[in-house]
């Protein structure tokens, strides 16, 4: 492993924790912000504190990342508010802010990680980590979902509105949930091409 290769996991952080000082300047609704970087930030402390024990391979931080990144652009402007009308003017949707959508869609990434850990700590076999994957992002996309709803019904007005996000769409909640599942499927099937845990990761 040459040395950019072994200090790209740093420079991933520095790059999120510049962000997020980024995130928390101005931003558009400090309620919703809170509530947004929770997660970020657990998940974040969560590899930093465990990364001297487990490696995770560079693919595996660099999809991590792509949500820890969306999530913290998304918690500074609200993920409905978000600059991102480009998107549905270059792929002809319709008029909706797909910027959360895309976020479900690489919170699935995190598939990848998890079958990695699985395969490389010899705690289950191919075909069970991935399994266990592709349900374990099933169910926190469904806990998140009810989380959402909570924070909606207990904090009402904007703050809720905007932290729920379904910009009116009656099926929102679903449609995340789909774009979570095939984020994790699409990263499934990367891991079969790449099988880090096949490689020595120091």
């Amino acid at each position: 492993m040459n040395k950019l290769s072994a200090r790209y996991p740093h420079l991933l952080a520095i790059a999120i924790v510049a962000l997020m000082i980024w995130s928390f300047i101005n931003p558009a609704m400090m309620d919703v912000w809170i509530a947004e970087m929770l997660p970020v930030v657990v998940v974040f402390l969560i590899l930093v504190l465990t990364y001297k024990r487990f490696q995770f391979s560079n693919i595996a931080y660099t999809l991590m990342a792509g949500w820890l990144i969306m999530h913290t652009i998304g918690a500074h402007y609200t993920f409905a508010l978000v600059p991102f009308e480009w998107f549905a003017e270059l792929t002809g949707l319709d008029g909706r802010n797909h910027y959360d959508r895309i976020a479900h869609f690489v919170i699935g990434f995190y598939a990848y990680p998890a079958v990695e850990f699985l395969l490389r700590k010899q705690l289950a076999s191919f075909t069970t980590a991935m399994f266990f994957g592709l349900f374990m992002i099933m169910s926190v996309a469904a806990g998140y979902e009810i989380i959402e709803w909570w924070f909606a019904h207990y904090y009402g007005g904007d703050a809720g509105i905007e932290f729920l996000g379904s910009q009116g769409d009656q099926w929102d909640a679903q449609k995340d949930m789909l774009m979570d599942t095939l984020g994790a499927l699409s990263s499934l099937m990367l891991y079969y091409f790449t099988r880090p845990d096949l490689k020595a990761v120091k």
